[in-house]
């Protein structure tokens, strides 16, 4: 490894209070599950990382810190799209299979257009179109360097 850390996202896991429940959302979302996921933990493929679902009292012992409802978390997860239309569907589609409106997208102070949803557990997921970092055909954001 060189110096530093490398610049990438492998994996983001969510510290869920009901395993079976919270791969049942996502499941409805349409997302599809890993062959690796056992009633442990859950696996989802996703462009470019995976998502991990893991027992919230698990995770925080397995990285040593105290499991404390908070409340906001300061973290949102997002999913860009290309049009607003997109944004809309999807946040139709995840609130007709059990999210949680946090925000109904609209067009947003810096030139975009987004809104939230939060999951079973309340992890905030941000879906939004931003006219200045369009997707290349793998669906990344394309941003300056």
């Amino acid at each position: 490894m060189t110096e530093g850390l490398p610049s990438r996202l492998t994996m983001v896991t969510l510290g869920v209070t009901d395993i079976a429940r919270s791969t049942a959302f996502y499941e409805k979302l349409g997302w599809k599950k890993s062959s690796a996921s056992n009633e442990s933990v859950s696996f989802f493929h996703m462009a470019g990382t995976k998502l991990g679902l893991f027992g919230r009292t698990d995770l925080a012992e397995d990285a040593h810190v105290a499991n404390t409802e908070t409340g906001f978390s300061g973290v949102a997860l997002a999913i860009n799209f290309d049009s607003e239309r997109e944004v809309d569907a999807a946040f139709d589609h995840a609130v007709s299979v059990g999210a949680t409106p946090a925000k109904r997208p609209e067009k947003v102070f810096w030139g975009g257009y987004s809104g939230y949803f939060a999951d079973p557990d309340g992890h905030l997921w941000e879906l939004a179109h931003n006219p200045m970092a369009p997707l290349d055909d793998n669906g990344n954001m394309r941003l300056p360097e």
